[in-house]
């Protein structure tokens, strides 16, 4: 048996030696990932050859590596360098951008040469130095060389990985310029597989990059898809198993969103493992410059009378209060605080003379450009950026939006109202701007009553009312949940009166809105009567309960004497929450799993990946009004 087994063994080196197999000895460092993306063949691939690989992969380790399917042709390449500078004089009315197409040059090429440009405009009679460039074409040959493809319609980064069996980072890796969203005609370096070698993309299947750690277990309730369901979709997968970055083909009619479901509440506290110092960079609108500090008077004013620095003092001191809990905790931090002075300019100019390629986590900024820009800028890095008092209007890969959508209040709410067992008959209330929220309800709870507002007869604009009358016998004995959906205060005002005045014995009206915005809020809104109607609404954040303080709370009062604002909560919540996270894993993307929940002083975080983007905090209070208390409801 062992001499047959010997000479199975020639045989099959031989067989090796004759397709020119290579062997490659591992490095102290390199991972199976590393060494398939060196050769440009798949880790299924090296793990075919080699399944001993799996369980005894270490230095020294003798891998057989395929002939990679590449071809070895030359292709052209062009580079240029830089010769000079050209002196121009900016006449009126010029812009960056002609001045840059009058020269062939780039805007960010004529920032580099002239500094002063990432935080100034340009003004008529400035000399700026235009960089003068010689071009060179060369023809390489690589052994195993890339090839130049045209993104096609609808063809995400997701698609053309999944195409060329390649990860989304190993694609990302050979683009360092690859734009966030694909557009068709964008051409990307890709492995020169041959044309049979190219997986087909078909349009009824959506394709899903697998996450850090992420089993099947965890597929399967994030997807509804079986081990063997997700097998027969992905043959690689019965061979390789699932690995991080990979690209697997869906259904289409499958969406990834988390359940909404409760889960427990993550201490993560109780499993703190890196110990290492945390670098974090605190992005915020300070706007010093705007600020004497010689005169304490006025430096007091402007704090006082300027709403969003109010705002972003208040952050800062939940920031250094998190830093302070977390170093009683064994984590040390490095804090670095930027004042991007709310301008995209200063965002740039912040990002071209700070190296941020190291941070654990960037937090901000709140500007919408100047957030774009940093997350465009450290995408390449993968250092992770926390959108904390804003929503980003584009969530890339390495974005966090800790302020959920407004779609996911909606759908809490509605699934609250749906658990309650209680529930008699649901009526909806609207104005007419309101007619699809309205109609939405509707088709979740098919028998409830809609009633919407008058409209003046002749202009057939909304006149914001409705009669008593409309009200009348809606309202049995029992227990009526009552949909308010509406912008306008005074119609809010008014509705919530009436229905206060419908409330006797044997009747009561609970109070909802799937998006309480300033209508509830309003001069003319009676707390007493929305405590009466137990106003519910869905809410990013609740209340801490002054009954029950905590730690945090009595620290901020003996040091300030007033109890913190939702914004201090909100600095310290996100940032000890982001602290805690990167202890517990390498880095935050591995501790931001679907199956984390956690909460603090008025925040909690439940981080979902979406398939094309970043991370969105799925994690929502459902609030109510008790005693002229605000309290989360059970």
């Amino acid at each position: 048996m062992k001499n047959f087994l010997t000479v199975i063994l020639i045989a099959f080196t031989i067989s090796l030696s004759a397709q020119n197999y290579i062997e490659h000895k591992v490095k102290a460092g390199e991972t199976i990932e590393s060494i398939a993306k060196k050769y440009l063949v798949t880790p299924f691939d090296i793990l075919a050859l080699n399944p001993d690989a799996k369980s005894n992969f270490q230095p020294n380790t003798i891998l057989i590596i395929p002939n990679s399917k590449v071809k070895n042709e030359e292709i052209e390449e062009e580079s240029r360098e830089l010769i000079g500078y050209k002196t121009h004089k900016v006449k009126r009315k010029e812009t960056l951008y002609g001045i840059s197409k009058k020269y062939s040059v780039t805007e960010e090429e004529i920032k580099k040469a002239n500094r002063q440009l990432y935080s100034e405009n340009l003004k008529k009679g400035d000399r700026i130095r235009i960089p003068k460039f010689k071009t060179f074409v060369s023809k390489q040959s690589y052994k195993n060389t890339l090839r130049k493809y045209k993104v096609q319609p609808k063809e995400g980064k997701w698609r053309v990985a999944y195409k060329f069996g390649i990860t989304v980072a190993e694609l990302e890796a050979l683009n360092p310029n690859m734009k966030p969203i694909l557009q068709p005609g964008d051409e990307l370096n890709v492995p020169n597989i041959e044309d049979k070698e190219e997986k087909a993309i078909e349009t009824q299947y959506n394709y899903y990059e697998v996450l850090p750690k992420e089993g099947f277990y965890r597929l399967k309730v994030k997807t509804g898809l079986t081990q063997e369901e997700l097998e027969s979709l992905n043959p690689e997968l019965k061979e390789g198993g699932l690995k991080e970055g990979m690209v697997l083909k869906i259904p289409d009619s499958i969406h990834t969103a988390a359940n909404l479901a409760d889960i427990e509440t993550t201490k993560l506290g109780s499993n703190l493992k890196n110990f290492r110092t945390k670098k974090l960079a605190l992005m915020l609108p300070y706007r010093l410059n705007r600020i004497d500090t010689d005169s304490v008077e006025e430096a007091k004013s402007m704090i006082k009378n300027n709403k969003l620095l109010s705002i972003v003092l208040d952050f800062h001191i939940g920031v250094k209060m998190a830093l302070d809990s977390a170093k009683q905790l064994g984590i040390s931090t490095d804090l670095k605080v930027l004042d991007t002075r709310y301008q995209p300019s200063t965002t740039s100019k912040l990002l071209a003379d700070n190296d941020f390629s190291d941070y654990d986590a960037v937090i901000g900024p709140m500007e919408e450009k100047s957030f774009d820009r940093v997350a465009t800028a450290l995408r390449r890095d993968r250092v992770p950026v926390i959108a904390a008092l804003n929503k980003p209007k584009e969530v890339y890969a390495n974005v966090f939006q800790t302020i959920p959508d407004d779609k996911l209040l909606e759908k809490a709410m509605i699934d609250f109202v749906k658990k309650d067992s209680l529930k008699t008959k649901v009526v909806v209330i609207a104005d007419q701007a309101h007619r699809s929220e309205s109609e939405m309800i509707k088709k979740e709870f098919p028998s409830a009553s809609l009633i919407y507002s008058q409209k003046n007869k002749k202009s057939g604009k909304d006149d914001h009312y409705i009669y008593p009358v409309q009200l009348e016998n809606v309202f049995p004995i029992g227990k009526t949940i009552v949909f308010l959906e509406t912008d306008s205060d005074a119609f809010a005002s008014s509705v919530i009166s009436m229905l206060n005045g419908l409330m006797v014995e044997k009747t009561e009206i609970v109070l909802v809105t799937l998006n309480k915005g300033k209508a509830f809020e309003g001069k003319d809104i009676d707390n007493n009567n929305l405590s009466n109607l137990k106003f519910h609404y869905p809410s990013v954040h609740k209340t801490f309960d002054e009954i029950n303080s905590n730690g945090f709370v009595e620290a901020y009062r003996k040091e300030y004497g007033v109890s913190p604002s939702k914004y201090v909560a909100r600095g310290f919540d996100i940032t000890l929450d982001v602290l805690l996270r990167l202890a517990t894993e390498d880095n935050l993307y591995e501790a931001s799993s679907d199956v984390i929940e956690t909460e603090y002083i008025e925040n909690k975080f439940r981080y979902n990946k979406s398939l094309y983007g970043g991370y969105t905090n799925e994690a929502v209070y459902i609030v109510k009004f008790d005693d002229l208390r605000i309290v989360e409801a059970n």
